[in-house]
């Protein structure tokens, strides 16, 4: 266990020594012999803060503390010790030593989830961790723009991590914990004994889960860089054709969740997506983002994106789901920050709009790319469609046979 004076305490918690005085004399913070404290101490001083700045009176948690009512010991257990610390050194000096931006260091500050810093602010320990990451990638000549959106995008997928964790601890650990008859004391010390277990597990499987997608999406992008070099030798030849995007949703959806209220919509949310993950990898696609009582998804194969929302389509039906109905366009879209964006996701989404249940609606382009025998589309005209220019000729796709 880490040893530390009422001084340093005081730095790497981003308090006053003055504060660490107070705590002290309140009995929230109890130091050793020669005035010596723990990383415990530290994260118990920071929280403190942060308590006090979210409305809680410290004179009260104190009472509570000193009554057994309340305890902060579970901030000595080892689950805690991810959470550091601030370093000693400030972001001007990392910006100067460094030559990564001060606006880019800024956006590493973000991506923890905390305010924006000024320049003369303490760089937290973890940070600098980002900040080696983010310096090679300086060097490298990585544009600020492309580092930005790195770090958004890894700050908002372990966000809804987090938060997901938070959800089932809640429910799983903590309220079992409650009904029990454990007191509030006993439930912190309780469960901070099992997150001690839990967390490096965690970090274990989502360490595991991340490098098995890396190694989906490397192969991915290995596969084109191989084609691309047989191409350009000459043997071979590549069939060109524009990605798919496709929209599906449920029809009444909200009105079935407004009659049944939240549990319904969670099992029916939760349904769904057990549905479209299952037929999305099998074509070679993926979800792109959730929209209530929908989904986005993104083909390279436009064959393969029919296939993909004519079998969920049935799944839906079979799985006693409300009718689906899905519209997919072929052409070009623009990658950022894990969506697509342009003319083609605006297109499938209108398709999808004017789709009835049961229906899978496509564009001419994605007739004239998907290649499967096992399809056909009988074409309903030209059409009228919000937002679009023009009348696009669309077709209902079909299975073969």
């Amino acid at each position: 266990m880490s040893e530390h004076s009422r001084q340093q305490v005081a730095r790497k918690a981003g308090v006053e020594v003055g504060y660490v005085d107070r705590l002290v004399e309140l009995g929230i913070l109890k130091p050793a012999e020669g005035d010596v404290f723990s990383s415990g101490d530290v994260r118990r001083a920071r929280w403190m803060q942060s308590l006090e700045r979210a409305g809680v009176p410290l004179d009260e948690m104190a009472a509570a503390v000193r009554r057994g009512a309340l305890s902060f010991s579970f901030l000595d257990m080892s689950a805690f010790d991810r959470f550091t610390g601030l370093a000693g050194v400030k972001f001007h000096d990392v910006s100067e030593t460094t030559g990564i931006p001060l606006e880019l260091l800024r956006v590493v500050r973000e991506a923890f989830g905390l305010s924006e810093p000024q320049a003369h602010d303490y760089v937290r320990e973890g940070e600098l961790s980002v900040i080696s990451t983010v310096e090679l990638q300086v060097r490298q000549g990585f544009r600020p723009e492309v580092i930005a959106r790195w770090l958004r995008v890894y700050a908002d997928s372990l966000r809804r991590i987090a938060e997901t964790e938070a959800d089932w601890y809640r429910t799983e650990v903590v309220l079992p914990f409650f009904e029990a008859g454990l007191t509030e004391a006993e439930m912190l010390e309780a469960q901070g004994e099992f997150g001690s277990q839990m967390a490096p597990l965690t970090e274990q499987a989502l360490l595991a889960i991340y490098r098995g997608q890396q190694e989906y999406v490397w192969t991915k992008s290995a596969v084109e860089s191989i084609e691309g070099a047989l191409e350009a030798a000459g043997l071979y030849e590549r069939f060109h054709r524009p990605p798919a995007v496709s929209f599906l949703d449920l029809a009444g959806f909200t009105r079935l969740t407004e009659e049944g209220g939240d549990e319904v919509a969670v099992d029916l949310a939760a349904r769904l997506r057990a549905l479209v993950r299952r037929s999305s990898q099998e074509h070679g696609g993926e979800s792109v983002k959730w929209l209530g009582d929908g989904v986005m998804l993104f083909f390279p194969n436009p064959g393969d994106g029919v296939l993909a929302m004519l079998d969920m389509v049935e799944r839906a039906a079979n799985d006693a789901l409300p009718p689906a109905r899905a519209g997919i366009h072929a052409g070009p879209v623009v990658f950022q920050e894990g969506d697509y964006f342009g003319r083609t996701v605006n297109m499938a989404a209108r398709i999808a709009d004017y789709a009835r249940p049961g229906e899978v609606l496509v564009s001419q382009e994605v007739v004239e790319t998907a290649s499967e025998r096992s399809l056909s589309f009988d074409e309903i005209g030209p059409v009228t469609l919000k937002g679009v220019t023009g009348e696009p000729r669309l077709h209902i796709a079909h299975r073969r046979g």
